[in-house]
């Protein structure tokens, strides 16, 4: 097992949580809300309004999202869902625990798996950096679900 840290269309509400909750991709199983403990640029970028975590450590905000606990399954799933490693690349970081699902004693620090990108445009440089992800968000960037391209 192994921990998993979402940032954006995978967190709950998202338009791609469903993936996490398809068992026949594997086990995941939401254990708790945090943020990178390192800050780094999340974006949204390109024709189809993906947010995307640059690898760039000490850059942007620490960025919200959610923990879950995941099987080898589920993560060879995220590897090929994720495009790894040409479009984003699975590294591990530490993520500050902001709440446990059914615990009140947040604070800890966990190694997580996240999928960001160190490869992209030099314009995404210059596009606004957010802390918290929604495809509904106030941004008016409206992801564009793979279903629909």
């Amino acid at each position: 097992m192994a921990h998993v840290f979402v940032y954006g269309t995978l967190k709950r509400g998202q338009p791609n949580h469903k993936v996490m909750l398809d068992q026949s991709h594997g086990s995941a199983a939401f254990q708790g809300r945090g943020c990178t403990l390192e800050s780094f640029p999340l974006v949204i970028a390109g024709e189809h309004n993906i947010p995307w975590l640059l690898h760039l450590p000490g850059k942007g905000h620490c960025v919200a999202g959610e923990i879950y606990k995941v099987d080898e399954q589920m993560l060879s799933f995220l590897d090929d869902f994720e495009g790894c490693p040409s479009m984003y690349q699975r590294r591990a970081l530490q993520v500050q625990v902001l709440e446990w699902e059914g615990a009140d004693d947040p604070g800890d620090r966990l190694q997580c798996f996240v999928y960001s990108t160190a490869t992209y445009a030099p314009e995404w440089l210059h596009l606004p950096y957010h802390q918290n992800y929604d495809s509904e968000g106030p941004h008016g960037l409206r992801y564009n679900p793979r279903e629909s391209r």
